[in-house]
């Protein structure tokens, strides 16, 4: 990777100073409320001590990925979705990272029935919408035993006291998924308004990952789940959009101290402005969105959404519209309808304009530029 592959200076600095909402030292927030709930119904369940883990949010590459068991080539590595600070450090792009290094704690423990907490905000590429942010927050619950015998039925038991604690009385699925660092993995999902949702993933501690920390898989066991808090908070109070959740905004800060249910608040208006831009084929929404966000930077809030009405490959352009947008081979013309709509203050049409040529202009690699 070339320099242009890392986070500038402003870029990580914006990133780790981010408040962290599942941090009491921070303040107070109902994404913690929440995970309280949770980690309570597993300790009684299990009977189990209880660790909390905080690391930093940069952490070696190894640790995000190669002790977890990502295969080398694994896409996820890629720069388009990894935030690199240099080539071998990041941003986490998820929890798990912190737990080979807590695990090394034990192997010279005994006894062990513990349940490891890690908690805390990671970094990732990703699309604009209601439901998802570029630096959401996760917690990895991993309960480890001094024993081998951790089976399927123990972590049925345990989705089953995430998803009441979560979701009281809601129904709940699961489907096997695969993750480098388990075996036997599942996805959760809830029925919520008549609706299957993603609650989260699972499954037993690899052996490997057990091995790679020092603890025999002959005489250790455990498992492993991961969950979005912003996810998991907004389907319990019902919140309508992402952003809510740290919005300062008094009559929305006001209830992200609890899990009540939402109360509606009246919206602001909304801007729509539609965009045709060209870029490479490659680039998905994704890594599109990091583009924008990156490029707005303070104004990213009031984006509620970028959509993707259309993407047309060059091939399949029409001469006239070719020649007109100067696209080349390997590239796509998208048209984009963005949504502004800020939660706090009023936007000017003149405003919504500037933020509009900002994005065009941070997403658009053709010869032809066209500002408003």
């Amino acid at each position: 990777m070339s320099h242009a592959d890392y986070l500038t200076s402003d870029q990580l600095w914006r990133a780790l100073n981010l408040r962290d909402l599942t941090d009491p030292a921070q303040g107070s927030h109902a994404i913690q409320v929440l995970l309280d709930s949770v980690v309570a119904a597993l300790r009684t369940e299990w009977d189990s001590t209880v660790r909390h883990v905080r690391t930093t949010p940069i952490v070696p590459v190894r640790e995000n990925y190669d002790r977890l068991g990502y295969d080398s080539g694994d896409v996820t590595r890629a720069r388009r979705y990894t935030r690199y600070v240099s080539s071998t450090v990041m941003l986490r792009s998820h929890m798990s990272s912190a737990l080979p290094t807590a695990l090394e704690d034990y192997a010279d423990r005994a006894d062990v029935d513990e349940l490891i907490v890690a908690p805390g905000l990671v970094y990732r590429r990703d699309v604009v919408d209601r439901s998802h942010v570029g630096e959401p927050h996760q917690v990895d619950l991993w309960r480890l035993r001094s024993t081998a015998d951790t089976d399927d039925g123990d972590m049925l038991t345990m989705i089953g006291r995430l998803v009441e604690a979560v979701l009281p009385g809601a129904e709940w699925t699961v489907t096997d998924a695969t993750h480098p660092y388990t075996v036997g993995g599942r996805q959760i999902d809830v029925l919520h308004n008549g609706e299957w949702l993603e609650l989260a993933e699972c499954g037993r501690i690899h052996p490997d990952v057990l091995r790679g920390s020092g603890l025999d898989p002959e005489r250790w066991s455990g498992l492993a789940l991961g969950m979005g808090l912003e996810r998991a908070l907004m389907l319990r109070k019902g919140i309508p959009d992402i952003r809510y959740v740290r919005a300062e905004d008094p009559r929305i800060a006001a209830q992200m101290l609890t899990v009540e249910p939402w109360q509606h608040v009246s919206l602001l208006p909304a801007s729509r402005r539609d965009i045709s831009v060209v870029l490479a084929a490659e680039e998905d929404g994704e890594t599109l969105g990091d583009r924008i966000r990156i490029a707005l930077g303070d104004d990213a809030d009031v984006l509620e959404s970028v959509e993707v009405l259309s993407r047309t490959p060059h091939e399949e352009l029409p001469d006239a519209a070719r020649t007109r947008l100067g696209t080349r081979e390997g590239q796509v013309n998208l048209l984009l309808r963005i949504v502004l709509r800020p939660i706090d203050r009023t936007l000017t049409a003149d405003q919504a304009n500037v933020i509009r040529n900002a994005i065009y202009q941070a997403v658009h690699e053709g010869p032809v530029m066209e500002l408003i």
